[in-house]
C-alpha cells in the first residue's frame, strides 16, 4: 500500500466529541464539543443514498486520511471550516499504526443547498 507524502495533508480538521448534557427534563442534550487539531487529506468517493422524511436524497460520501490515532470512533465527527463530517468508520488500512482511514459522510444542514 502506498502512503501519501506529509505534504498531502494539507487539510486542517478539528476532532469534535460529543457531551450529554441533561435537559432538565429527564432528557439529555447532546452538543460536539472541539477536540485536537489534526492533519489530513479528504478525497472523495462518489454519493450514497439515504432515505429521510420519506425521500431519498444523496448523501456525499468521502474518505479521510488522518495520522493514527486509537481514540476514533464514529460518534465523532470531523470539521474542516465550515465543512461537518461524520465519522461512519474508522480504520488502519495496513495495521501499522501509521494512517487513520476514516469514512466520513459530509454533513448538510437543511436549506443549504436550497436555490430559489
Amino acid at each position: 500500500m502506498t502512503h501519501p507524502p506529509i505534504g498531502a495533508r494539507r487539510r486542517r480538521y478539528v476532532l469534535e466529541r460529543f457531551v450529554d448534557d441533561p435537559d432538565g427534563f429527564g432528557g439529555y442534550l447532546r452538543r460536539y464539543v472541539a477536540g485536537p487539531l489534526l492533519w489530513g487529506t479528504l478525497d472523495g468517493t462518489g454519493q450514497s443514498e439515504r432515505a429521510r422524511g420519506g425521500r431519498s436524497d444523496a448523501v456525499a460520501t468521502h474518505r479521510i486520511r488522518i495520522a493514527y490515532r486509537a481514540d476514533v470512533t464514529p460518534s465523532m465527527r470531523l470539521v474542516s471550516g465550515p465543512r461537518r463530517f461524520a465519522i461512519r468508520a474508522a480504520g488502519d488500512p495496513d495495521g501499522r499504526g501509521r494512517d487513520l482511514v476514516c469514512e466520513v459522510e459530509e454533513l448538510i444542514e437543511a436549506g443549504a443547498g436550497a436555490t430559489s
